[in-house]
């Protein structure tokens, strides 16, 4: 048999077995935000060359590996906003829109018409709930910054779980307090601070944001190892299990690595690596459940677009990569950034030593990654420009943040010898990956546009 009649009867064979397999009853969606190409790769090389893994990364394990395009209606470069409509929906749109078509109008998410059909539904999010990935799967409003009616909305939606940092609906652009959360306990949501909390909570829905002594726009970094924090693969288990107290025979669940998208505007590749890593710890989840089930599951994965135009290699290391000095960084630049600030508001005096020991401790500076003269001379006479000024402003300011000349230094140096590069500190217009694992997951297997992963999803279970 020739090679087109050979790719014939496998075409046959898998339109027959999609038409005879029932619809899927547990429907896994994991979105890594901003985890382009090679924001997957640069975890799997790091996996490779210096965990010394003999296996992939679990989502490149799965059968189906393909990729997506993302532009959105209306720029070849997507926000998260129509980014996350078109995953949810099948429909593009208008940058900064969410849940709405161009010109407005409503459309639906494939989350609320399987909730509509029995289907039990959680969505988790390193990142705040009423953001524009998880919103995109409730909500129906022209800006995603309307956060009050986003919030509104995921109270009304009747979902079991919605898990993220913190709300940010809770005040209004005055700073003036809302009534958000008596919005949630009206649609009898218990709102739950901590997996302590939303363990204790019983059966019912359940929104579960950071622990209240964790007042912060993010769950916190895997890579700053934050006392008391949540990480995403316990949101993700306790989801699981909410939705198990629920009783749900069927449910969708979609997962958001949202912290992926805060080190790619950072630039920041050792935080990026750690978070693909934390998602994949999530999808094992995912992937155990499928185990169990492996004819009732269908896993997903993709993201909603890249950030920061990443690529793996640079003219310091050429053809190579030593994604080992990773290691050595215990810290964010996002943490980074925030220590300097709290220095410069102290007006304490900081010497250069002090300084130095402290680049050591959190980033292996001189220690364990290489500073050159340079280099070295470069720090020492940013640092002191900065601290005379108290510079803990701008100097390159991105979406959630900004980092004044030292910060930007000291990781420039990190990606000189780690090898990792930039384009951007917003998003590129680059292509995602797509792996799937499960019930009609073959479908998945061309090149797709972000629209046919929901439409496909549809075919799946109608």
């Amino acid at each position: 048999m020739n090679n087109r009649f050979k790719s014939l009867a496998a075409a046959m064979a898998v339109a027959v077995g999609l038409s005879a397999a029932e619809a899927p009853k547990y429907i896994f969606y994991f979105i890594g935000d901003g985890m382009g190409m090679a924001q997957s790769l640069a975890a799997q090389v790091y996996n490779r060359t210096v965990r010394g893994a003999d296996e992939p990364i679990l989502m490149m394990q799965f059968p189906v590996s393909s990729a997506s395009t993302t532009h959105s209606w209306s720029s070849p470069v997507t926000d998260s906003a129509a980014a996350g409509t078109a995953l949810a929906t099948g429909t593009k749109t208008r940058n900064g829109m969410l849940g709405m078509a161009a010109d407005t109008t409503s459309v639906t998410s494939v989350a609320k018409e399987l909730f509509d059909r029995g289907y039990g539904v959680a969505l988790v999010t390193s990142v705040p709930p009423d953001d524009a990935t998880p919103g995109a799967f409730y909500a129906h409003v022209p800006s995603r910054k309307m956060y009050y009616e986003i919030g509104r909305q995921a109270a009304e939606s009747g979902y079991d779980f919605i898990a993220g940092s913190n709300l940010r609906g809770l005040t209004d652009k005055d700073g003036n307090p809302t009534d958000l959360l008596d919005q949630f306990k009206a649609n009898n949501v218990t709102v739950a601070h901590g997996l302590a909390e939303a363990a204790a909570a019983g059966s019912g829905r359940v929104l579960l944001l950071n622990p209240t002594e964790i007042d912060y726009h993010q769950i916190h970094f895997t890579i700053d190892s934050v006392p008391g924090a949540m990480n995403l693969p316990d949101m993700t288990a306790a989801a699981l299990e909410q939705l198990r107290l629920n009783g749900r025979d069927r449910f969708f669940m979609m997962v958001e690595g949202g912290n992926i998208d805060y080190g790619g505007h950072a630039n920041d590749g050792g935080t990026i690596i750690k978070e693909v890593l934390n998602f994949n710890q999530a999808l094992r989840h995912a992937y155990d459940w499928y185990l169990a089930h492996p004819d009732e599951t269908l896993i997903l994965v993709t993201a909603d677009h890249e950030t920061g135009g990443m690529g793996l290699g640079n003219n310091t290391v050429g053809y190579d990569l030593h994604l080992g000095y990773i290691d050595s960084q215990r810290i964010s630049k996002d943490a980074f950034a925030e220590y300097w600030r709290a220095l410069a508001n102290s007006r304490r005096i900081i010497r250069w030593e002090d300084m130095k020991e402290f680049l050591t401790d959190t980033l292996g500076f001189w220690k364990t990654v290489p500073v050159s003269h340079d280099q070295d001379e470069k720090l020492i006479s940013d640092f002191e420009i900065c601290l005379n000024h108290r510079n803990s402003a701008s100097d390159n300011k991105t979406l959630y943040n900004s980092f004044n000349t030292f910060t930007e230094d000291v990781f420039r140096i990190m990606d000189s010898v780690t090898g990792l590069g930039w384009t951007t500190n917003g998003h590129s217009g680059g292509l995602v990956p797509v792996y799937a694992i499960g019930v009609g997951s073959e479908l998945f297997a061309p090149l797709n546009d972000n629209t046919d992963l929901p439409a496909k999803l549809r075919k799946i279970v109608e």
